[in-house]
C-alpha cells in the first residue's frame, strides 16, 4: 500500500503533484542555506511507495520545513526502528482517552486482511457523525470538540478493522467527522495549527473513500488557514487543489461551486486585494442564480446564498464601501435562519464597524451589544474577534457612555476569564 500520509499532507499543503512537492522542496533548500540539494521526482515518488526509505538529514529538514510536520507522521520510519509503520497498525493511536490532536496524528491503518466489524459498522458509525453537525449549531465548541475528537478516534480505530466497501463507507464518515473538528478548531476556537494537522488527517480518510468531492471541501477549509495569515500564494495553491478535486467528481453543486469562490475571495480580502474578491463573490452569485439539479451533499451545511452575502458584505465594508456594506449585511442579517447564531454574531459586529466608520457610534454599540448577547448563548471565536475589530474602530468615542457600556461586557469578569482560557 503506498504511503498515503505524505500523499494526504503533501496534497493539503497545497502540491497537487510530486512534482510540485519535488520543487518546492528544492527551492527550500535554496532559502535554508542547502544549495547543493536538488530534490527529484524520483525521491518523491519513493518516498511514496509502500516501502519509502528514510531520508538523510537534511531531507528531513526540507520536509520537515515545508510540510509542517514530523516526518514520523509522513509515513516514513529510520532503519532502527523495528516497529511496524503506523499505517500498518491500529494499535499506534494514542489511548482513548486522549483528544488531543496527537491523538490523531499517523497515517490511518490499512484494510483487515479479515473484516472484524459487521456490514453496519459504516452506517452506525455515520449516525453519530451526523448528530455531530446538527450538534455545531448549539453545543459549546470546547464541549462539542472533545466529543468529536474521540469519536473521529474510535473511526479511525474502527477502520482498521474493516475492508472493501464497509470501509470506504466508514472512511467516508470518519472524512467528515475530522472536518468538522477542523472547522471547531479553526473558526469556533482559532487554533489554526491544530485545524490544519487535523485536515491532513481528514483528507486521508476521503482518499481511502476516494471521495473528491469530500476531499474538494477539506482542500478548501485547509486553504483558510494560510489565508487568513497573510500567505496568497500558499491559501490559492490549496483553493486550486480544491477545484482540481471538485472537477473529479462525477457531479457538484452550484451550491460547491460557488462557495470555492467564496472561499478565495475570503483569502483575496484578508490578504488586501478587495477587487479580486469582489469579482470572485460576483461570479458566485452568478452561479447560484444559474442554478442547477444537482443537490448539495448532506455534509455541506456552512454555505447558502445568505451566507454569500454575508461574505461579501465583510468584503465591502474592509474595502471602504460603506453605504453598500451597510445594504448588504442589513439584508443578510434579515435572512439569516434564527438557528444560525455564530453567523448572527458575525453579521451584527460587521454592522456595528460599517456604523462607526460613518461616525454613527451609539448605533454601533447597540449592534455590538446584541453580538455580546449571542456571544452569550453560543461561543463563537471567530465572531469574538469580530466584535473585538469593531470595538477598535470605535476608539474616538471610547470615553462616551455608550462605548463604555460595550467595554463593562466586553471586559467583564466571566468575559474576560472566559476569552483567555479559550
Amino acid at each position: 500500500m503506498p504511503n498515503l500520509a505524505l500523499k494526504a499532507a503533501r496534497q493539503s499543503a497545497g502540491y497537487p503533484s510530486q512534482q510540485a512537492l519535488a520543487e518546492a522542496l528544492s527551492t527550500a533548500a535554496r532559502h535554508l542555506g542547502l544549495p547543493g540539494i536538488v530534490v527529484s521526482v524520483r525521491q518523491v515518488r519513493r518516498w511514496e511507495s509502500d516501502t519509502p526509505p528514510w531520508p538523510q538529514e537534511d531531507y528531513q529538514r526540507l520536509l520537515t520545513h515545508v510540510l509542517r510536520q514530523p516526518v514520523e507522521d509522513l509515513g516514513l520510519r529510520p532503519p532502527w526502528d523495528r516497529t511496524v509503520r503506523p499505517s500498518a497498525a491500529a494499535n499506534t493511536l494514542a489511548p482513548a482517552t486522549s483528544t488531543s490532536p496527537t491523538a490523531l496524528r499517523g497515517a490511518l491503518p490499512r484494510p483487515a486482511g479479515r473484516a472484524v466489524q459487521p456490514g453496519t459498522v459504516g452506517a452506525d458509525y455515520a449516525i453519530v457523525t451526523e448528530a455531530h453537525r446538527r450538534l455545531y449549531l448549539s453545543v459549546g465548541p470546547a464541549v462539542l470538540h472533545r466529543a468529536v475528537a474521540e469519536h473521529a478516534s474510535l473511526g479511525t480505530a474502527l477502520l482498521g478493522e474493516t475492508s472493501g466497501i464497509v470501509r470506504r463507507v466508514l472512511a467516508s464518515a470518519l472524512g467528515e467527522s475530522l472536518l468538522l473538528l477542523g472547522r471547531i478548531e479553526f473558526f469556533d476556537l482559532r487554533q489554526p495549527d491544530a485545524a490544519d494537522a487535523t485536515l491532513v488527517r481528514a483528507l486521508q480518510a476521503a482518499s481511502e473513500a476516494d471521495d473528491s468531492l469530500l476531499g474538494a471541501a477539506i482542500l478548501a477549509h485547509s486553504a483558510f488557514v494560510p489565508g487568513w495569515d497573510g500567505r496568497l500564494p500558499e491559501a490559492r495553491e490549496r483553493i486550486q487543489a480544491a477545484r482540481t478535486y471538485a472537477r473529479r467528481a462525477p457531479a457538484v453543486a452550484v451550491e460547491v461551486l460557488a462557495w470555492l469562490d467564496a472561499v478565495e475571495a475570503e483569502c483575496l480580502t484578508r490578504c488586501g486585494d478587495h477587487r479580486g474578491a469582489l469579482a470572485l463573490l460576483r461570479h458566485a452569485e452568478d452561479v447560484l442564480a444559474a442554478g442547477g439539479s444537482m443537490p448539495a451533499p448532506d455534509w455541506f451545511t456552512w454555505f447558502s446564498r445568505v451566507r454569500l452575502h454575508a461574505f461579501r458584505g465583510n468584503t465591502e465594508l474592509l474595502a471602504g464601501l460603506i453605504p453598500q456594506a451597510r445594504t448588504t449585511l442589513e439584508q443578510t442579517l434579515a435572512e439569516l435562519p434564527e438557528t444560525d447564531g455564530k453567523q448572527r454574531t458575525v453579521v451584527l459586529a460587521d454592522l456595528a464597524a460599517v456604523e462607526a466608520a460613518a461616525r454613527r457610534p451609539d448605533e454601533a454599540c447597540a449592534l455590538l451589544e446584541q453580538a455580546l448577547d449571542q456571544l452569550d448563548i453560543t461561543w463563537y471565536a471567530t465572531g469574538a474577534e469580530r466584535v473585538r475589530d469593531a470595538r477598535r474602530a470605535l476608539a474616538p468615542w471610547q470615553e462616551s457612555a455608550a462605548v463604555r457600556r460595550v467595554d463593562d461586557r466586553l471586559y467583564s469578569w466571566a468575559a474576560t476569564l472566559s476569552s483567555l482560557q479559550r
